[in-house]
């Protein structure tokens, strides 16, 4: 069922104006001017004074659970986002335990998030030395890129990787169009 949004300060194409949005589901289906006319057969909401704006996308998060939930965990760190705007979170791969390194620390992973997220939430996998034949798992399952290093992470499961191991797994990477990030400083 489809309802309408107001604010006298929404952004719309980097411009802050008064706007009425219609809401079908998770979509925006239309932005009218103003307060949309009194036309509406819909209950309008009004948040004047209100800014509404697209919601942020931080795409580097470390939500250390499960494992390491003393430091953060999906809860705490999806509420957070939420209070700041941000509507989207991407989680490395390392600073949980297991790392995030295998179909297997993924799954275990995803089950520790269940039903604790408070917006939406995505992931990347590592890639460690020997692991390359997780990489079209993992991203079977999900996975949106990986991370690397080539020096020490600081975490003794996510080994950084040599020249050797990156041309190894370059050679299953080529195969899909995902993001492979690394921290490339040197030892």
């Amino acid at each position: 069922m489809p309802f309408a949004v107001y604010s006298d300060r929404v952004i719309v194409e980097g411009k802050e104006k008064p706007a009425t949005l219609i809401i079908d589901g998770e979509a925006i289906v239309e932005i009218l001017p103003g307060r949309g006319g009194s036309s509406l057969a819909m209950k309008v909401e009004d948040y004047t004074g209100s800014i509404v704006m697209p919601g942020l996308v931080d795409t580097h998060v470390h939500i250390n659970e499960p494992g390491r939930t003393e430091w953060e965990g999906f809860q705490t760190a999806t509420q957070a986002a939420a209070a700041g705007g941000i509507t989207t979170v991407v989680d490395m791969p390392l600073n949980s335990s297991p790392v995030t390194t295998s179909l297997e620390s993924f799954e275990k992973k995803l089950a520790a998030c269940e039903k604790q997220l408070n917006v939406d939430c995505g992931f990347f996998g590592g890639i460690v030395p020997g692991n390359e034949k997780e990489i079209p798992r993992l991203i079977e399952r999900g996975i949106l890129g990986f991370k690397s290093f080539l020096i020490d992470s600081g975490i003794e499961e996510f080994k950084n990787i040599e020249a050797s191991d990156a041309r190894i797994a370059a050679s299953e990477m080529v195969k899909y169009s995902v993001p492979w990030l690394f921290h490339a400083e040197m030892g």
